[in-house]
């Protein structure tokens, strides 16, 4: 048998379809070229969180059963996949199969592999619309759940029977959001939903591009909302760089750029780091918190790729601000 390195290979032996899917920073599409040259270590991996890649593998066999793995694996200070922890679960895989990739996989050999040190448990709302995003990329229909959250969102069912609701009809709306009414349905709900349906449609949102009339409403909910909830609005309106801003300068001219608000800013609202007035003010706002804080998130903002070099660059800043210089001083110390 031809030696297997990559999980492309193994894939493609096994004589299977697949797709794979970020579900580290947010739930996306990795297309098959990013991830056949991830996986050759050409290119780091794009979406990286603690210092690791979290990604679902979608594949069906020639009889058309389907199979999930959700995969973590380690990643090295450039933020390339460590070869070492591929091929080890690899290894595992073909253990498991008696070293024949083509054969197919019992129930319990499924279980075996589930369980596995590099698998990992996705939160229940990236779950939801990682679900939602297969069904409709593999022109499946929607969950049963589709049609209560239709008719909740739409006004037929009463804005305090919201409980009736589940998750996944949420994320399968907001999914299709760009067909038939779906946009409707979303920007209704935003409005007139019991706040509890407002967070679950934020927590889908965050994963998805919107359009600038969802940003809008997303926006004006975002400034009218409790303190203590204006952090999921932000979070939804991520995609959005305009909108996006917006709500980043206005915590900060509050003074409301929290540990909660940079650790959002950090997983979620990241694209807003590429601009360099918004990014001083992040930095600035992270170096009033703990030494220990401010490490945590420099580390993890410093391996997105697209922020890299960016972020590096403020290292050797003549400009910045005394309490910054001691929190990258600090920085320093705590990596010799």
């Amino acid at each position: 048998m031809t030696e297997i390195n990559t999980l492309t290979q193994f894939l493609t032996t096994a004589q299977t379809q697949f797709q794979i899917y970020d579900l580290g920073r947010k739930v996306q599409h990795i297309d098959m070229m990013t991830f056949s040259k991830i996986e050759s270590l050409e290119s780091p991996y794009p979406f990286p969180i603690q210092g690791h890649a979290q990604f679902a593998i979608v594949f069906w066999n020639q009889e058309k059963q389907p199979y999930i793995w959700f995969v973590k694996l380690a990643l090295d200070e450039q933020g390339l996949l460590l070869p070492s922890a591929r091929s080890q679960f690899i290894q595992m895989i073909l253990e498991a199969l008696g070293r024949d990739p083509t054969q197919h996989l019992s129930e319990q050999q499924q279980q075996a592999l589930a369980n596995n040190p590099f698998s990992f448990k996705p939160t229940q709302e990236k779950l939801a619309v990682f679900n939602a995003l297969v069904r409709k990329q593999l022109n499946l229909p929607a969950s049963s759940q589709y049609e209560t959250a239709v008719q909740y969102l739409s006004g037929q069912i009463a804005k305090e029977n919201w409980q009736d609701v589940g998750l996944q009809g949420i994320a399968d709306i907001c999914i299709r959001y760009n067909q038939l009414n779906h946009e409707n349905y979303l920007m209704s709900g935003l409005e007139t939903a019991a706040l509890e349906v407002k967070i679950a449609l934020c927590q889908c949102l965050e994963n998805i591009s919107i359009s600038e009339k969802l940003a809008d409403r997303l926006l004006t909910q975002f400034y009218s909302a409790d303190n203590e909830y204006q952090l999921y609005f932000f979070r939804a309106l991520s995609s959005h760089f305009a909108s996006s801003s917006e709500a980043f300068i206005s915590l900060s001219q509050q003074n409301k750029l929290s540990d909660s608000a940079l650790i959002t800013i950090a997983a979620r609202n990241w694209s807003l780091l590429r601009d360099d007035e918004l990014r001083t003010i992040f930095l600035e706002a992270l170096a009033h918190q703990s030494q220990h804080f401010f490490n945590q998130v420099f580390a993890d903002i410093v391996a997105i790729p697209s922020l890299r070099h960016k972020v590096l660059a403020e290292l050797r800043n003549p400009d910045r601000s005394n309490q910054l210089s001691q929190a990258i001083g600090g920085l320093f110390k705590a990596t010799s």
